[in-house]
């Protein structure tokens, strides 16, 4: 009660005397005011109970003694309620920070990850990489080399969140800082893993493909540590193959070597990369085949890359009644003329 100013106490007296001799809405006009008051004062529930039931005991002191004890049941009511009250202001309160915290992460982890699409003669390249939540733990990155070539890394965190974006942050700038002739997928993947095994959380783990497209010979040569397999679509036959992986994901032992796999590109065919979320997107309650996002590809086959690329997040975004269960993130290389 030593929140409530004594000009509110008797504006309330006063409202509630007015109210109990006539009944009318007239005689409530001037609850919208204290009620204001209340809220400004940040008085609780269980205080405005206590003030009513005194001022009804002024004005009605012959007031039936059930209603007496149902006013003390309802006061307690308000107690319980007002302490529940302060609970959830508080969740909510942290909740909100919460979230603002997470969308400022999301932004610097936007503008720390970003990475542009190179311009390749001969090559026409589609991605795009779409978060479930706020933060993406997809991430891709194009490294262009001197010599023409072109690295492009995919990779997929276990563990979401802050820490999963600044594990991928830690990722992209350890590619970015090695030296060209370093640059092969095998060469790669080892050192990252190194860099993983030695300063990640061992609850935290990441699989990765890396591969290098040598536009002179039209190679691609790749290593994988434990990621989902892409597709190699044959133009000529019309057929998709998935790719050969083999290699153990990122951060489990320091002294693992990954396997180079070469493959030739000739022209219209195609190459694949894609993250788990991409191939366990799910129709109601049953997860999707791998035919399934084949056939999707091939529907678009004549469009260019990134238009493939975005009709197929979109017929799998509304397949999901656009609520994404997992990050979505597919890229597709196609060798032109």
């Amino acid at each position: 009660m030593d929140k409530i100013m004594d000009l509110d106490i008797s504006h309330y007296k006063s409202l509630l005397k007015k109210y109990l001799r006539n009944q009318n809405e007239q005689s409530l006009y001037g609850v919208e005011l204290v009620s204001k008051s209340f809220i400004k004062n940040n008085i609780l529930p269980d205080e405005i109970v206590n003030l009513h039931i005194q001022a009804l005991s002024e004005l009605c002191p012959d007031l039936n003694l059930d209603v007496k004890h149902s006013m003390d049941f309802l006061l307690e009511a308000m107690i319980s309620y007002g302490l529940a009250l302060q609970e959830v202001q508080t969740l909510r309160e942290e909740q909100l920070a919460l979230k603002s915290e997470i969308s400022v992460a999301a932004n610097m982890q936007e503008t720390l990850l970003g990475t542009t699409v190179p311009e390749v003669e001969g090559l026409d390249i589609g991605v795009i990489s779409v978060p479930a939540n706020q933060m993406n733990g997809d991430y891709h990155h194009f490294v262009k080399g001197n010599d023409g070539s072109i690295g492009i890394a995919m990779a997929d965190v276990i563990g979401k969140g802050i820490p999963a974006a600044l594990c991928m942050s830690m990722i992209k700038y350890a590619i970015d800082s090695y030296p060209e002739d370093k640059m092969s997928p095998e060469m790669i993947l080892k050192n990252l893993n190194r860099v993983v095994e030695r300063n990640v959380d061992s609850s935290m783990f990441i699989t990765m493909i890396y591969s290098q497209y040598l536009p002179s010979e039209s190679k691609l040569m790749y290593a994988s540590a434990g990621h989902e397999p892409g597709f190699y679509y044959n133009a000529e036959k019309g057929t998709f193959k998935e790719i050969e992986t083999e290699g153990l994901i990122l951060g489990v032992l320091p002294d693992t070597n990954y396997k180079r796999y070469e493959l030739e590109i000739h022209e219209q065919d195609m190459v694949i990369f894609l993250t788990d979320g991409v191939t366990e997107c799910r129709d109601g309650e049953r997860f999707i085949e791998t035919e399934e996002v084949l056939n999707i590809i091939k529907e678009y086959i004549d469009l260019p890359a990134q238009e493939i690329v975005t009709n197929v997040y979109k017929h799998f975004e509304k397949l999901q009644d656009f609520q994404l269960k997992d990050d979505f993130t597919l890229l597709i290389l196609r060798k032109e003329v």
